[in-house]
């Protein structure tokens, strides 16, 4: 009965189906490097994809038909039908199926000229067909304990996620621990296989927004030697196979796969002010001009500020869209004289109205929010209070949204949106939404929402302004968000700690194609920052393409660059290296944008061939050419810091010293700076000391 036979061979397709036909598996040769392999009860999967949206593709609200093969080359490959096997090999990638069970096998081509086994399903029971009709949507592949995991978006602990066990869903997990916390704030159920034997990668993303599993070598069985999961609650499989056989080609292809990052405007790189104080108290339109006096004061350049929530404010809750009269007397005053004064305002947006909002009767005029079993709208927990989640595969909600974006905010000249709060936390499995005229249940599309949600806010901002790239921020995502926006960690906790894994969390997201991102610098809960500790967050996130210090410490204090005297001045020197550093960074987000590089890169991204940049570290790239080695422990003094293997070498970038790359080296650790590295022979374009003219600075 699990004796699978091709039925259909076409179009860079290939469908199976065992004798009862209770399972169809669909084979789809889409590039040299890049096949998809869907299987399900259904002949085909109704659902449609929001994430697959190769290049330039567009993506309509109502997303694409998970069969369409337009965006992709459909290269020629040779199919051999044997009698226990089927064969698939193009010049990248080489598939066997084993048809009694459908088990899959993977190869990649070596430099040899020789395909190579780098990816196999577990011999015993892959697939939920093979285990129970009753079992949970699944994929076992075979492990070896040598291998590396890297991937998964934004995830906690070490850059090698080999050991650990994952959910993969969107949640608020506000002052989470950067090492061991899970789940987080984002879905991106992608990962590359690193084997290091071999020197051979491969990628594989689930097209899936469910919530799910991934489990890298946590668990045992007896049974079935040793494995790693993926699990799901949807009722189909949808993965895309993904070839390097560098980290980088894989990478790189999986950014394409997913549709071009988006390029933004040169001040969404600069220092953006942001705290909750400021819009949680009275009279928060004095404590804003008086923060830009400050800055002015200090010499400090800002060009935006993130303005949070409490702007919406009545009493102590938060009304999206409602302006707070007695914080904000004039709301397009306000924001003209920050836009006046070259500063965007980046307002704070949520995806839900709580009870008692002024206007809740609209939307629910139009039956624009998602809804409970009986077609009611499904009242939830939402912050400190109950809320209602506006519903985006709804039209009406869409059109809504827009129009709300344009009257409370782009027509006060408040340019730009801040997507928050947007993990839509909905429990209840029964939920339902309008489907864009098909109905469905919530937890289909619960990783999408935000998606459609960035989706609208930026397409506003670009049909008032006029603007192919403007700036739009967001804190939840899925595969495919860099497409719209620039995002953040989230909610991270103040430590020593957390400043260390917020760096190796850096490199999941960069690996998984999203790449204009930062964190809180000075960390966004808990206690306030000591001055030292302060002062290295600074440093670290000045090599980031978003830069903000935001803030909501437990004792009421707000991060400030000028909270520390004593280091104000070490503080304000590398706020001014970030501004110096702004045209490489712009560089590098055109370079995101037009080629699929990531910004902030693992060592081991350029110099792949030195097993040496694949040990547990807390240096990353920015770019090709800078080496950032980040201050993570209090009190230090001195720095080991490992060079990549490179023929050119490295030049220290504070005092031009000369090293040899495969080595590693020991350096005084100095308060006003840290440890910086230039490849040997690159130039980086800086602003001068002045930030008026950029020049290419040569080492």
């Amino acid at each position: 009965m699990n004796e699978f036979q091709v039925i259909s061979h076409k179009s860079n397709q290939v469908t199976l189906t065992n004798q009862s036909h209770s399972m169809y598996g669909h084979i789809r040769i889409l590039e040299p490097s890049i096949m998809n392999v869907k299987l399900s009860e259904k002949e085909e999967i109704e659902l449609p994809t929001w994430t697959v949206t190769p290049g330039d593709t567009d993506l309509p609200y109502q997303g694409l038909s998970r069969q369409f093969m337009k965006p992709f080359s459909c290269p020629n490959y040779d199919f051999i039908n044997n009698e226990n096997t089927i064969e698939i090999t193009t010049s990248k990638l080489k598939l066997i199926i084993e048809k009694k069970g459908f088990y899959l096998t993977w190869y990649q081509l070596k430099a040899n000229g020789e395909f190579e086994e780098v990816l196999t399903d577990r011999q015993t029971q892959s697939y939920k067909h093979q285990i129970s009709s009753n079992h949970p949507t699944c994929h076992y592949l075979q492990r070896d304990e040598a291998e590396m995991y890297f991937g998964l978006g934004e995830k906690t602990g070490k850059v090698n996620k080999h050991g650990r066990r994952f959910r993969m869903m969107n949640i608020d997990a506000m002052g989470y621990n950067a090492e061991t916390t899970d789940p987080l704030y984002k879905h991106i159920p992608f990962y590359i296989t690193y084997k290091p034997d071999i020197e051979q990668s491969i990628g594989i993303f689930y097209d899936d927004y469910q919530d799910s599993a991934f489990d890298f070598g946590q668990e045992l069985d007896n049974y079935h030697g040793a494995y790693r999961y993926y699990e799901t609650k949807s009722d189909f499989l949808d993965y895309y196979v993904i070839g390097g056989p560098k980290i980088k080609d894989v990478t790189k292809q999986f950014s394409w796969l997913t549709g071009r990052p988006t390029k933004m405007p040169q001040w969404g790189i600069s220092y953006s002010g942001s705290t909750m104080q400021y819009t949680d108290l009275p009279h928060s339109q004095k404590l804003l001009e008086d923060f830009l006096n400050q800055c002015n004061q200090h010499d400090i350049a800002v060009r935006s500020f993130h303005l949070s929530s409490g702007y919406t404010s009545i009493k102590d809750k938060r009304y999206v869209f409602n302006w707070n009269y007695d914080k904000f007397p004039n709301p397009k005053e306000f924001g003209k004289s920050f836009v006046d004064q070259g500063v965007q305002i980046v307002a704070n947006i949520k995806p839900s109205l709580m009870v008692n909002h002024p206007l809740l009767e609209e939307v629910m005029e139009f039956n624009g929010f998602i809804n409970d079993e009986a077609g009611e709208p499904l009242l939830v927990q939402f912050w400190d209070d109950q809320g209602y989640y506006l519903d985006f595969t709804n039209p009406q909600t869409i059109t809504w949204w827009k129009e709300q974006i344009k009257t409370k905010l782009l027509e006060n000249h408040i340019n730009c949106t801040w997507n928050d709060n947007n993990e839509f936390e909905i429990w209840d499995s029964n939920a339902q939404v309008h489907g864009f005229g098909n109905g469905g249940n919530f937890n289909d599309y619960k990783s999408i929402m935000p998606l459609l949600m960035m989706k609208a806010s930026r397409e506003i901002q670009m049909d008032y302004h006029q603007e192919r790239f403007p700036y739009v921020i967001s804190r939840s995502g899925c595969a495919g968000m860099s497409k719209y926006v620039q995002t953040w960690t989230g909610d991270n906790r103040t430590s020593w700690h957390t400043l260390k894994f917020n760096n190796q969390m850096a490199i999941g997201l960069s690996l998984s194609g999203v790449y204009n991102f930062g964190h809180d610098i000075g960390g966004f809960s808990g206690d306030k920052p000591d001055p030292e500790l302060f002062l290295r967050w600074v440093q670290c996130g000045a090599f980031y393409p978003r830069f903000s210090i935001h803030s909501w410490n437990e004792d009421g204090s707000v991060n400030e660059a000028w909270m520390h005297p004593e280091v104000l001045e070490e503080v304000k020197g590398a706020m001014h290296l970030h501004e110096r550093f702004v045209p490489y960074i712009q560089y590098l987000v055109g370079q995101a944008h037009e080629a699929y590089e990531p910004i902030i890169r693992p060592t081991f991204y350029e110099f792949e061939h030195d097993e040496h940049t694949f040990r547990d570290g807390d240096d990353f790239l920015l770019g090709d050419r800078l080496l950032v080695c980040p201050i993570i422990e209090q009190g230090q003094t001195k720095r080991e810091v490992y060079l990549p293997n490179n023929e050119e070498g490295w030049i220290n970038f504070h005092n031009r010293k000369e090293y040899e790359g495969g080595r590693t080296i020991t350096v005084d650790v100095a308060l006003d700076h840290i440890p910086l590295f230039v490849k040997k022979g690159t130039s980086i374009p800086m602003y001068d000391d002045d930030l008026k003219v950029v020049e290419d600075k040569r080492f």
